[in-house]
């Protein structure tokens, strides 16, 4: 059996006075398997949500922004859910590629 490593940066910001806390801290998951990774804020942010993927010596990628909304070029086995002050990335059918360390966000329409 293959084994997906996946790291979480807990992310913490004063954008809206908000703390960003992601769950759970690591994650493992098979190759072809589902993993769910949740990040819960202080007070609601609406959908300014986003997700971020990065790879050792490579800067973050953006995964998902406006809380659900698919970057480009992103393949479709990420997707995210949740408003206000409770949202969710999932990654359906992990692959190695997938092994990284992801982050959530406080997004502004500017940041695209």
């Amino acid at each position: 059996m293959s084994v997906v490593s996946v790291s979480l940066f807990p992310s913490s910001g004063a954008t809206f006075a908000a703390v960003l806390t992601q769950t759970p801290s690591p994650v493992s998951a098979a190759v072809g398997g589902t993993v769910t990774i949740k990040c819960q804020t202080s007070q609601s942010i609406y959908s300014y949500l986003a997700w971020y993927q990065q790879k050792p010596g490579q800067p973050p990628k953006l995964l998902i922004y406006e809380a659900s909304t698919l970057a480009s070029g992103v393949p479709s086995r990420f997707s995210g859910s949740g408003s206000g002050t409770q949202f969710t990335l999932t990654i359906s059918g992990v692959q190695c590629d997938d092994a990284a360390t992801y982050y959530c966000a406080v997004f502004y329409p500017a940041d695209l």
